[in-house]
């Protein structure tokens, strides 16, 4: 299942996330999601404690300044990289 966060995880239940993650899971970030990319942030921290990949959209990490702060374990994807993984992943969350 593809997992869409886009909002900041200061704004959602992030341990029902974590308690929703599966193996074969991922978690795409977008929009004020992306903040959560930031290498060293608690947020970053507990997501990537969560064993699944983790991508963030390149768009909403560069027009928010962030592209200097994304922690290498993020997997940085443009708008076809989202669409690719909307088809690897046809079931969907949104957070």
């Amino acid at each position: 299942m593809l997992h869409t966060v886009s909002h900041s995880l200061f704004h959602l239940d992030i341990e029902a996330l974590l308690r929703h993650l599966g193996p074969n899971d991922c978690v795409l970030l977008f929009q004020d999601g992306v903040t959560s990319a930031v290498s060293g942030s608690q947020h970053f921290s507990v997501l990537m404690s969560s064993g699944v990949p983790v991508y963030a959209l390149q768009e909403d990490v560069i027009a928010r300044g962030l592209l200097t702060m994304v922690a290498d374990d993020i997997k940085l994807v443009d708008y076809k990289g989202f669409v690719a993984l909307t088809v690897a992943y046809p079931q969907q969350m949104a957070w």
